[in-house]
This record gives structure tokens, C-alpha cells and sequence, in this order.
């Protein structure tokens, strides 16, 4: 048996984002040999459950995201030495400046998921770019394992840290339900994000602006004025439907079965849970033109980089074309992005 402990998500039941899904897949396919500890913010859970999926769960009275994050990440670590796991698997890189110390009074082997380069973000000023830099350091230099979701950040690794790395995706085919009466497909474009500027959301909205074709975006809209002033600017158009954040998971399944294509404007972060959610359902994805991007879909989907680009494609790009994207994002993802393959290759770096 190994004993797995689990550092930096909000915890499971997964209520927030990708590695909260993550953990929660990982534990819903684990095999016998492991024995998860999942470290959870108490201050995100109303009914704290003792175990959840057979894993183990250890509430904080921290919250697990924002400056709160480093000394959540850090009191985790501190409460590992108490719990003496085998492995301790660390998602994101905020508590990393902790590692030194840690490793010096624990045997445990460390496994680091160092995130999309958290620090290149846009959202982010730049003392505290500076820190994730620094944190992000500290993890590749003091982890046994190091874990990026794409092959770009499995680069940037190699040529920035000369460091081995083991490039690990998400799954998606979690978003598959069955059972679930969908109805045939609808004359819309689906877009699902977080509400940022680095998701090019703005761009997505122009492009729909000076087209013919419907748009649904689904996102956190009132969580900044960023957000707030593009629900405002772009409510009224007739052929756009600004949504409010969807977290029943039947409902965005129905979303993405009905819509004719979907829309992915992420511009960083490396391999995007919603990306490879969204190349289940067999629909064509229009992706902003990234490395990340073209990675995950195999350059086989349709890629803009302006809004005037993205309003040609959609005019431009033929009905048998859209069908042929559509199976190979399909294919793509039931090749590499099911939580059955994603599980061994993470238990496999355990070992």
C-alpha cells in the first residue's frame, strides 16, 4: 500500500476547478495500492465528510485559494510530517518555498504538478509574478517528480530549469453522461471560461458581434469589473446570451451536446480541463492560436487569433470540414484524455 497525501486544492467533493476534478478522478480510479489523504479548505464546505471516493479527507481552516493559498499549502506540508506518507502529490506551486524545509525532516517522495506558469499570468501584478516565479523555482529544484499538462510547459521545464518532467494531462470524459434525454443540435456556439482577459473574452464577444452566428458564453461575469462591463457592454446584443457560471454538470452536458461548435479562447495555462471536456462531445473547437492549444488538439482543430479571424472561420470553413475536426477531436480525446489512462500514469510516478 502507498500512502498518497494530497497539497494545494480546495479539497473533494470538486467544487471549484481543474485540480479539484483531478483529485477527484484520481481517487475515483485508484487502484488498491494507494491510499489517498486529501488536505480540504474548511472554510469551502459546509457538510465536511470524513472520506469521500475511499480517500481520507483533512479540513484547514484557510482558505485554499488567493494569498491564503501559501500558508494553506505550507500548514499541509506541516500536518504531512505528521502522517508520514510515501508520496505527497503537490498541485500548483504557492506553498513550494516551504519545500526545502520540509524535505529536510521527511522521507516522503515529492510529486509537483507546478500548474500553466501561474506566474505569466495577466491577472497576477508583479511582485506576485515575482513570487511564483520564485516558488515555481523552488518546486522543480527540491521535487522528485516533476508533473506538466503540456508539452509546451514540459518545454519551457527543459530549456528554463534543465529538468526532466513527465507531461500528464486532464481527462474530460468525466463531462459524458449518460442517461440524459439532449434534444437535436441547436444553431448555436458554446464558450465556457473563467471570465479573464488571457481567455481572450472579449475577442470571442467582438467576433460574435459583427456575425450572423448565435453565441452562448458561460461565465463568472460579476466576479470583476472586467467581467462586469462585458455583460453590460454585450447583454443586448440579439444573437449573443451572456450566462451566469453553470455548475450543474447534466446542464452543461445538454449545453455541449446541443451546440453546433465550441469556442476556446484560453491563451495560457497550458492543457485546459474545459478544452478537453468540451473534444468528447464530437463537436468542432475553434481555439485561439497558442502552443498550448495546438498541443492538446494535435493541430487538428480550427485556430484564430483575432476577432476578425475568428468571424471568417466561422463563415469560412466548410460543413464537411467542421464534421472531420469534429471526429478528430473525439478521437484525440479518448486517446489521451480518459481518467483511467490519466490515473496510471499518475499513480506510475508514485512508484
Amino acid at each position: 500500500m502507498i500512502k498518497v497525501a494530497v497539497v494545494g486544492t480546495v479539497g473533494i467533493p470538486a467544487c471549484y476547478g481543474g485540480f479539484e476534478s483531478l483529485v477527484e478522478n484520481l481517487t475515483l480510479y485508484k487502484s488498491n495500492e494507494i491510499d489517498y489523504t486529501i488536505f480540504c479548505s474548511g472554510k469551502s464546505y459546509v457538510d465536511k465528510v470524513d472520506t469521500y471516493n475511499d480517500a481520507k479527507l483533512v479540513y484547514l481552516p484557510l482558505n485554499a485559494n488567493g494569498i491564503q493559498s501559501i500558508p494553506y499549502d505550507i500548514l499541509s506540508l506541516i500536518r504531512c510530517w505528521f502522517l508520514r506518507p510515501d508520496t505527497v502529490l503537490i498541485l500548483g506551486v504557492s506553498g513550494c518555498l516551504f519545500l526545502p524545509i520540509f524535505k529536510f525532516f521527511s522521507k516522503a517522495k515529492i510529486v509537483t504538478n507546478i500548474d500553466g506558469l501561474e506566474w505569466k499570468r495577466d491577472k497576477w501584478n508583479k511582485w506576485a509574478k515575482r513570487f511564483l516565479k520564485f516558488s515555481e523555482s523552488i518546486a522543480v529544484k527540491y521535487s522528485d517528480v516533476i508533473i506538466t499538462d503540456n508539452k509546451a510547459i514540459g518545454d519551457y521545464v527543459d530549456v528554463e530549469y534543465s529538468t526532466d518532467n513527465v507531461v500528464i494531462s486532464y481527462g474530460g470524459d468525466h463531462a459524458m453522461i449518460e442517461g440524459i434525454d439532449v434534444g437535436q443540435e441547436q444553431d448555436y456556439y458554446l464558450s465556457l471560461c473563467r471570465i479573464e482577459p488571457e481567455n481572450n473574452v472579449q475577442m470571442i464577444l467582438e467576433a460574435f458581434v459583427n456575425s450572423d452566428k448565435k453565441l452562448k458564453f458561460v461565465g463568472n461575469w460579476n466576479s470583476s469589473e472586467f467581467g462586469r462591463e462585458l455583460k453590460k457592454e454585450f447583454s443586448d446584443k440579439p444573437n449573443i446570451d451572456i450566462i451566469d457560471p453553470i455548475y450543474d454538470i447534466k446542464q452543461l452536458f445538454i449545453l455541449r451536446s446541443e451546440c453546433k461548435g465550441y469556442i476556446h479562447g484560453h491563451s495560457a495555462g497550458g492543457t485546459n480541463p474545459s478544452l478537453v471536456e468540451a473534444m468528447h462531445f464530437q463537436k468542432p473547437i475553434f481555439a485561439f492560436d497558442c502552443k498550448f492549444n495546438r498541443y492538446s488538439t494535435e493541430d487538428r482543430a480550427v485556430y484564430f487569433s483575432s476577432s476578425h479571424n475568428l468571424n471568417s472561420m466561422l463563415t469560412e470553413v466548410t460543413t464537411d470540414e467542421l464534421s472531420a475536426i469534429a471526429v478528430n477531436m473525439k478521437q484525440i480525446a479518448e486517446s489521451r484524455y480518459t481518467w483511467k489512462n490519466i490515473n496510471q500514469m499518475y499513480e506510475e510516478t508514485y512508484l
